[in-house]
């Protein structure tokens, strides 16, 4: 184990929580889905309209003088059809007909965070009623990991929370077999070095009022496998793993198991970060 240059102190985390709540099989809103047929097509120039581009006439140019492509494929075919699952960029953008939605959902144990039908139970299950648009997850959690994850359709956003240096920092909540000595916890927030390769966080501290095995730990990558790595690494096995706060975003009036539509300053707040 390898300390990089020493950075900031650790800060003390409030310690979170409550009463688990029982798994519900229809979770937030009760707004009721209406399933989609993958297989229906529109013509192209409405696909465009829809996404907000420009009207369909003026759609018809931009595919007249190839700047549309389907698949990867320039098309300048008038009245050509694509269903909403082909790829379709306008100028190099990929575009969606589809109205930006943003999902906020509270994870139980239990479902693994994939859009596959064949992993079981699944995050998607949960969200099932939530949106007819095609959102999907923001990274991971693990199966029996707990707390708060994104879905949207926002490629944008996405790509936000993928840049490693100026990505959105969550923050999770972990639980230790045993307690974290303050020489390892300082190890970590130095910097360690796992497999030749720095592995970094953002923060890290001992939670308030709890044992010294319960700690607060802040990271800008999107998956949760980084913290397992820290913890594996110094011989401490994860009891429990629960994500608390999303960038602003935190557990607030959405118990586990529900989701919620994230409002217009709340989506703003993460564009801002």
């Amino acid at each position: 184990m390898t300390p990089a240059p020493h950075k900031k102190g650790p800060r003390s985390f409030k310690k979170t929580g409550g009463k688990k709540k029982p798994y519900r099989s229809k979770t937030g809103n009760s707004k009721k889905s209406v399933p989609v047929t993958q297989s229906d097509k529109i013509r192209l120039n409405k696909y465009i309209a829809n996404s907000g581009i420009c009207s369909r006439r003026e759609a018809d140019m931009h595919i007249s003088i190839g700047s549309v492509t389907v698949n990867g494929k320039v098309v300048t075919e008038m009245g050509h059809k694509v269903s909403l699952t082909d790829e379709v960029r306008f100028d190099g953008q990929r575009i969606t007909p589809e109205r930006k939605t943003y999902v906020l959902l509270n994870k139980p144990k239990g479902f693994a965070t994939t859009t596959s039908e064949t992993k079981g139970r699944t995050v998607m299950d949960l969200v099932a009623n939530a949106t007819n648009a095609r959102i999907q997850p923001i990274g991971r959690l693990g199966r029996n990991a707990t707390g708060l994850l994104l879905f949207t359709n926002d490629d944008d956003l996405v790509r936000k929370f993928k840049a490693s240096k100026h990505g959105v920092a969550r923050l999770f909540h972990v639980e230790l077999d045993k307690n974290l000595k303050m020489d390892d916890l300082k190890a970590i927030q130095q910097g360690l070095k796992i497999d030749n390769k720095l592995v970094e966080v953002e923060e890290i501290s001992y939670i308030e009022k709890a044992p010294k095995s319960e700690v607060g730990i802040k990271i800008k990558n999107i998956g949760n496998m980084v913290i397992r790595r820290i913890f594996d690494h110094m011989n401490y096995q994860i009891v429990r793993l629960d994500c608390v706060m999303i960038g602003n975003l935190t557990k607030k009036d959405l118990p586990r198991s529900h989701w919620k539509h994230l409002t217009q300053q709340e989506i703003n707040g993460l564009m801002m970060l």
